[in-house]
């Protein structure tokens, strides 16, 4: 068995519409339970926010979110930024992904050459997560 390491993120109160969204950028098959459906809080007012949610993809990516519940503090963007990368023969999917979230979202490097050969670019997505892309250059120019 791999050993993968899964980004978990957590959300207040929109982890659905964020996976969604994660799901419409990367496709995949994904899995929301709620805490109603685990019987994870006494608030009835939390019964259908997002206790574990799992988007796994066909090309091998899984991620992960939840809904932070109400008495736990919450800082969105903060402390996750997320990475993105692959190898020239995988620029259309990466250009891709990066394209869709960017959407609603900021760039804070464009997506262009960088000075160690690859292709990067930095944005948050509308939902305020860090993500990184990298696409290796070509090793035979170096």
């Amino acid at each position: 068995m791999t050993t993968r390491l899964n980004p978990y993120i957590s959300f207040r109160d929109n982890a659905r519409d964020a996976i969604t969204f994660y799901e419409s950028v990367f496709g995949g098959e994904l899995n929301i339970s709620t805490f109603g459906d685990m019987q994870g809080s006494q608030d009835p007012a939390e019964s259908e926010k997002v206790m574990h949610a799992m988007l796994v993809t066909p090309g091998g990516l899984t991620l992960m979110a939840a809904d932070t519940p109400n008495g736990m503090e919450y800082n969105p963007g903060d402390n996750i930024s997320v990475s993105l990368s692959g190898e020239a023969s995988d620029e259309a999917e990466l250009r891709g992904f990066w394209d869709k979230l960017v959407d609603g979202g900021t760039v804070t490097v464009p997506l262009e050459s960088a000075p160690w050969g690859d292709t990067f670019g930095m944005c948050a997505d509308k939902f305020g997560i860090n993500w990184l892309v990298n696409i290796a250059g070509d090793q035979q120019q170096q």
